[in-house]
């Protein structure tokens, strides 16, 4: 898989990823993180309407290799998850930019998306 990382996301330092669409954060995991992870076997995400808070654990992911927190890029509550996923995880890796994303956050401290990483800084970040 070829690891791409559009310039129009925002990117944190756990691999999560970010589409802003006005005052809602689309989450989902980057392409480094499903290359790392391998064959994802589980998916644990929150229930709507909970409240998440920037850089605490909102769920978990789980792969041959390894079991990952989760991690909330922004503070807000829970709108829509993508329960699809919960049944088929693995489809987070056919596209994690489009399909593969997992939650969306009704943002409530705009000025958080202020600390996302950009796509050069995240690719930086990773050495590459």
């Amino acid at each position: 898989m070829t690891l791409t990382y559009p310039n129009e996301l925002h990117y944190t330092a756990s691999h999560e990823y970010v589409a802003l669409r006005d005052d809602v954060a689309v989450v989902g995991i980057t392409a480094f993180a499903v290359d790392e992870l391998g064959d994802i076997t589980y998916l644990e995400l929150p229930p709507v309407g909970q409240t998440v808070q920037r850089g605490e654990r909102f769920g978990t992911i789980e792969s041959v290799k390894a079991v990952s927190d989760l991690y909330a890029p922004v503070s807000g509550v829970v709108t829509e998850v993508h329960s699809e996923l919960v049944d088929a995880p693995e489809r987070i890796a056919e596209d994690p930019y489009g399909v593969g994303w997992l939650l969306k956050i009704k943002i409530t401290q705009p000025e958080e998306t202020q600390e996302l990483l950009t796509a050069a800084a995240y690719q930086a970040q990773l050495g590459g």
